[in-house]
């Protein structure tokens, strides 16, 4: 009996986003926040704390080893931009940047639903490991422009998702990866599901 092995799976790094710290208007109150980040051109550091030049505004949600680096699939933005016109949000006609969403990397070829926590994304110089859904907040809906932006990440799990740096190195816009499977067992999406339903527990 022949097993039909499933082929590796392998994505591109579209573009490579970095900020900082700016305030941001939430609901009447003012904060500072990272998450709109700027496009940069040139191979950039990577270390164990994430991208050289990266800031985050609160470390109790965002940075740290464990979620170091943001990527996010470049296929969500054309979908993003439509729930922002669609949901009331119609003063926002501009198409969505690479980094609006505060995403540092953008793939393309590797969703949510392909990848499990515990993968490896191996670039040949830096290689990284999946370990978590983004949580969408307040601040997400206040960039987004809706209410809703936040319930509409998880029920669509258009999330992206954070990654380790298990080895550091230089990156450039180009390069393509390829997914060294980890245990397999929670895809990206099945965690962001399981992470909403204990909120609401």
């Amino acid at each position: 009996m022949q097993t039909t092995l499933r082929p590796s799976l392998s994505g591109t790094l579209l573009a490579i986003q970095t900020g900082q710290v700016r305030p941001l208007r939430v609901g009447g109150r003012k904060l500072v926040s990272a998450i709109g980040k700027t496009t940069v051109s040139g191979p950039i550091e990577v270390g164990v704390l994430g991208l050289a030049g990266d800031e985050q505004a609160d470390l109790s949600v965002h940075g740290g080893m464990s979620k170091a680096v943001y990527a996010l699939p470049s296929e969500h933005l054309s979908w993003w931009q439509a729930q922002r016109q669609t949901r009331g949000a119609t003063l926002f006609e501009e198409t969505l940047a690479p980094g609006y969403l505060g995403e540092n990397l953008s793939l393309q070829g590797l969703l949510e639903e392909d990848l499990f926590i515990g993968d490896r994304l191996d670039f040949g110089d830096v290689i990284f490991s999946v370990t978590q859904p983004r949580e969408p907040c307040g601040k997400f809906n206040a960039i987004m422009g809706y209410s809703q932006a936040a319930k509409d990440m998880v029920q669509s799990g258009r999330c992206g998702f954070y990654l380790a740096v298990d080895q550091t190195g230089f990156l450039q816009a180009g390069a393509t990866c390829q997914v060294l499977a980890g245990s397999r067992s929670t895809r990206v999406t099945e965690a962001l599901q399981y992470k909403a339903w204990k909120h609401l527990r």
